[in-house]
């Protein structure tokens, strides 16, 4: 497919859940995102791929080969977004996935089937839980974790399938084995500044960074903040304070480690102005590239909570959510994505991505291969972020020709 139908449909999926800062808000299960996701299945249907939807609805199209016995090669990525997120993440690479497959239609029936995937969740942000719908494709989804999670307005995750018209207990019914799929490669944007600082359009994904994500809760005592002495506090938000100065200097001491920590959402109970803070709950986003290194830095971080705990007098409890594994890409498909690019006369630039995506998770069943497309200044989950139109065609191509090299 050509620049101009690209850029429509990245247009136009720009203008579903499109908020007021001029991002994009298509939270999983949304009204915006199950929009989206009826635009995206049209798109598939019009390009001749047989469509279907698994049980938490991940999107799935299929294009026959000469060999029906031959497993797929599958491609994708995800269309929901964070809150006042950007236009490019996940869009970039499932809209690129569809184009590659019109165009692989157009040469001619190839040997393996192609399969064109768009995962549902692959955002936290309404549920905590990342890289979900990939994870329940293929069997590694904690159910009993995800049954209790609930978004900012107290819905469940189950009650939010159900409002959609899913059912949260056939999930089991949607995991898929090795065998399936021959291969996987994702496009997506580079959520880093490596290639925009390069002036480079597209590199070669080596490895995944993977988080643990966890659930903090510190328990204070609520009082009047006119009446309470500043000596007879049990300040939730205080103890709060001091952990979260202690989770970035964790941060900075595992930096040369490739290790990250983020305290990205608090909440404070009962949050008021003139009411000592009672309760805070936290989540914690520590991310590496080697988990040995990984359970070290969130030792440490364990650790310097106990010390907090003490001086504070008040409980600290971690619970949690996601405990992933970083995940290196198949030597072959990174082999066969190098021989594309020379074919192309594109630069051979390899990165690693200290950000989560679907494709760690298809690892389990799949080799698998990444392509990042440039992002300027390295800016993501913002209404700012921006990759070039150009940039992107390159990217396609490149995909367009691996996935030719691997299925033929």
């Amino acid at each position: 497919m050509n620049k101009q139908w690209v850029s429509n449909v990245l247009e136009t999926l720009s203008t579903i859940g499109r908020t007021q800062s001029g991002g994009s808000s298509r939270l999983a299960f949304s009204a915006a995102d199950l929009e989206a996701r009826r635009y995206f299945t049209g798109l598939m249907k019009e390009a001749g791929l047989a469509v279907r939807e698994d049980a938490f609805g991940n999107i799935i199209g299929r294009l026959e080969g000469t060999d029906s016995a031959a497993p797929a090669i599958g491609t994708g990525s995800h269309i929901d977004t964070v809150p006042e997120g950007g236009h490019f993440d996940g869009m970039v690479g499932s809209t690129a996935s569809l184009a590659a497959l019109m165009r692989l239609k157009e040469r001619g029936p190839l040997r393996h089937p192609l399969e064109l995937i768009i995962f549902q969740m692959e955002e936290s942000s309404r549920f905590s839980l990342s890289t979900f719908g990939s994870k329940v494709m293929v069997g590694t989804a904690d159910l009993d974790v995800a049954r209790g999670q609930k978004d900012k307005e107290g819905l469940s995750l189950p009650e939010a399938m159900n409002h959609a018209g899913y059912d949260f207990e056939k999930l089991p019914g949607a995991i898929r084995h090795k065998g399936e799929l021959a291969a996987f490669v994702e496009m997506h944007i580079e959520q880093s500044a490596n290639l925009d600082e390069a002036g480079i359009p597209v590199g070669l994904v080596t490895a995944i960074a993977a988080p643990i994500r966890s659930h903090v809760v510190i328990e204070g005592k609520a009082s009047h903040s006119g009446g309470t002495p500043m000596n007879n506090r049990k300040d939730a938000l205080v103890c709060a304070a001091d952990l979260v100065l202690a989770i970035r200097a964790v941060g900075n001491r595992f930096a040369k480690k490739e290790i990250v920590t983020t305290v990205g959402n608090l909440v404070v109970s009962p949050g008021a102005m003139n009411v000592v803070p009672g309760k805070v709950e936290l989540w914690l986003d520590l991310r590496g590239t080697d988990r040995a290194v990984m359970d070290e830095a969130e030792a440490a971080v364990e650790k310097a909570a106990e010390g907090i705990s003490a001086v504070h007098g008040l409980p600290i409890k971690f619970r949690r959510l996601v405990t992933d594994t970083p995940v290196r890409m198949t030597p072959r498909i990174l082999e066969v994505l190098e021989e594309s690019c020379r074919a192309l006369e594109l630069p051979v630039m390899r990165l690693v991505s200290g950000a989560g995506h679907d494709t760690m998770n298809v690892a389990r069943i799949a080799d698998v291969g990444m392509i990042f497309i440039r992002n300027k200044d390295g800016l993501s989950h913002h209404p700012e972020e921006h990759a070039d139109i150009d940039d992107i065609m390159a990217g396609l191509d490149l995909l367009t020709e691996t996935l030719y090299r691997l299925a033929k």
